[in-house]
């Protein structure tokens, strides 16, 4: 594979690492409430050591606000890339390379389910996959 089409398929595939990240720091987040949870109910079990908890009770609460930042943040950049991705996809002329880059870079679908999807051979798609690709090489390279 040339190194404009590993661009543009790196380019491409920034979304689902955004998208993965996003969903690991919303499982954080969850662990950190149910920490939180946990610190409460010590809270009120054990007065003498109320305050040791407190700021425990007090970092997890500020860890989660963090992550929640993070997250907001990374749904922005997600959203803004995939606007930059849905124009490029858009510039394509071929309806089935739109097709096949919508589902594979937006959806996050595996090849096996866009080749259900579109009814094509897993052969066949990859194919489809790297002609569009070059197309899109050819898009980026007009823009630069």
């Amino acid at each position: 594979m040339n190194k404009k089409i590993t661009a543009v398929k790196d380019y491409l595939s920034q979304a689902y690492r955004i998208d993965q990240r996003i969903n690991s720091k919303i499982e954080q987040v969850s662990s950190l409430h149910d920490l939180a949870t946990k610190a409460t109910s010590t809270l009120s079990d054990v007065p003498p050591s109320g305050a040791r908890n407190f700021h425990r009770m007090e970092d997890i609460i500020c860890k989660i606000m963090d992550l929640e930042s993070d997250i907001n943040n990374d749904i922005d950049n997600l959203v803004d890339l995939k606007r930059e991705i849905v124009e490029l996809i858009k510039s394509v002329s071929n309806p089935e390379y739109q097709t096949i880059l919508e589902l594979r870079y937006l959806c996050f679908k595996t090849w096996e389910q866009i080749a259900v999807n579109m009814c094509y051979s897993i052969h066949h798609l990859y194919k489809m996959h790297n002609a569009a690709l070059e197309f899109c090489a050819g898009l980026m390279d007009q823009d630069t």
